[in-house]
């Protein structure tokens, strides 16, 4: 089973090169983040003429996740759970599809808006930790995936990439993040592969795709269960070389089949 997650920047700008990637790699699951477009405007009918049917949460021109599925599956969350927000953004999308919980998130960034929009970061990071509880709770398998916007140590940032007081980086974001690994989660990339970059994520900035200047902030989570159930994790390096990519490439995960 084939499980991928992608920050796409722009449905509308990218949908040909999410279908050609569907095309090559026909994942099962596949979490879109950064859509930047309302619900009716996401191309589902494109989706569906390739075998994959969806769900999505939109916003106009901002954030916004989607699930593209070729398995059956049921929608069992559109917003994070335990989240308390009197506005909430497009960010989180959950279904149950083949025995699992399929969890794609885009965590906010918080570098803007001050320390009000930092403390949004670490209340969503809050609110997804009380969820990944529950669902432990419940014995349910899951896998929390998508771009959470944090570089889990100093290996994941390219030297220079960032300053240390940013907020992918600071001690905050990092030990929150933990918090989830010491909750009985897998970080799936590190689990295969310790030590190395592997990064998700460059700049357009400063050169940074060519001076391989990135950062690992696409995370995929595994619940005990579906981790001893891992076969493969590798960010896909080829679609930032792309004609007109996003900045953040595929991570794509292999489970066993049950």
């Amino acid at each position: 089973m084939k499980i991928a997650s992608w920050n796409v920047n722009s449905i509308r700008q990218r949908q040909q090169h999410v279908l050609d990637w569907l095309d090559r790699e026909k994942p099962d699951l596949v979490g879109l983040q950064e859509i930047k477009c309302e619900t009716a405007a996401f191309p589902a009918e494109a989706f569906r003429e390739a075998g994959y049917e969806s769900v999505v949460v939109g916003q106009k021109s901002y954030n916004g996740v989607a699930i593209l599925s070729r398995l059956p599956f049921e929608v069992t969350a559109q917003g994070l759970p335990f989240l308390d927000d009197d506005a909430p953004q497009a960010r989180y999308v959950e279904v149950r599809a083949a025995g699992l919980v399929f969890g794609n998130l885009y965590l906010p960034n918080g570098n803007s808006g001050g320390s009000i929009g930092y403390a949004a970061k670490l209340a969503f990071m809050e609110a997804l930790a009380l969820h990944a509880r529950a669902l432990l709770e419940a014995g349910t398998d899951f896998i929390l995936a998508g771009d959470y916007n944090v570089c889990p140590t100093d290996e994941d940032c390219a030297p220079g990439a960032l300053p240390p007081t940013d907020a992918l980086l600071r001690p905050e974001t990092r030990a929150a993040f933990r918090r989830l690994l010491w909750l009985g989660l897998t970080d799936a990339l590190r689990a295969l592969h310790p030590h190395g970059r592997h990064y998700t994520f460059w700049d357009y900035q400063a050169g940074a795709w060519p001076r391989d200047s990135g950062l690992r902030i696409d995370h995929a989570l595994l619940s005990p269960r579906v981790a001893e159930r891992l076969l493969a994790a590798q960010p896909d390096r080829d679609e930032r070389g792309r004609a007109q990519p996003s900045d953040h490439v595929p991570l794509i995960v292999a489970i066993e089949d049950q």
